[in-house]
């Protein structure tokens, strides 16, 4: 496992111990990213699985301006952390060991919202869609963002739904990925025209 291309290209990534988690596999990541990059320009990132950093971490090294990395398990987080160090990466990223619900909350008093999500829960959660719901809900996601949701083929969401459209579907194996644009309701962009003339 390593990072592909940009700024920390070819480093290693150390793995989660264990079998609990399920890192995305090189290929994946490659076909990944040269779809929704393969550059990028300074965007906020959000990985919301984290795993070991690997999604947020090729954001980075891909010009993304900085990122959250989010995972319930303590190993994981201590994983990404390391990752961050060795990539040399740390000064543009976010480390948090939280359940994805109450991080939500928790992004959500913080107002800043992201262009880029990376969604590669356990293959058990099937309700992505809902969770994307919740942070549009939430205010989480910038008019245009990108969302990577990473599943089993088994597991089937609609092309549209609340404001997001997928524009990308792809088979890899026992891995597939359903890449989304969100597009913020008119009444949303309307309120923080007005949240910011008020400032």
């Amino acid at each position: 496992m390593r990072v592909i291309s940009g700024q920390a290209k070819g480093h290693p990534l150390k793995a989660v111990p264990g079998s609990n988690t399920r890192p995305t596999t090189d290929k994946v990541k490659e076909s990944m990213f040269s779809i929704i990059g393969p550059y990028f320009d300074e965007e906020r990132v959000l990985d919301l699985f984290a795993g070991t950093g690997a999604l947020g971490i090729e954001a980075l090294s891909r010009g993304a301006g900085s990122a959250v990395f989010i995972d319930a398990n303590s190993q994981s987080v201590e994983v990404v952390r390391r990752n961050l160090e060795s990539t040399k990466l740390s000064g543009k990223a976010e480390v948090y060991r939280n359940d994805s619900r109450r991080a939500l909350k928790a992004l959500e008093r913080k107002g800043v919202p992201f262009h880029i999500v990376f969604l590669d829960p356990p293959y058990v959660m099937k309700d992505c869609d809902e969770l994307l719901k919740e942070m549009a809900s939430r205010g989480l996601l910038a008019d245009g963002a990108l969302v990577v949701v990473e599943h089993h083929p088994d597991v089937k969401y609609e092309d549209r739904f609340a404001g997001f459209e997928r524009t990308r579907y792809a088979e890899y194996g026992e891995t597939a990925l359903s890449i989304y644009t969100y597009q913020m309701p008119a009444e949303a962009e309307e309120e923080l025209g007005h949240d910011s003339e008020a400032e």
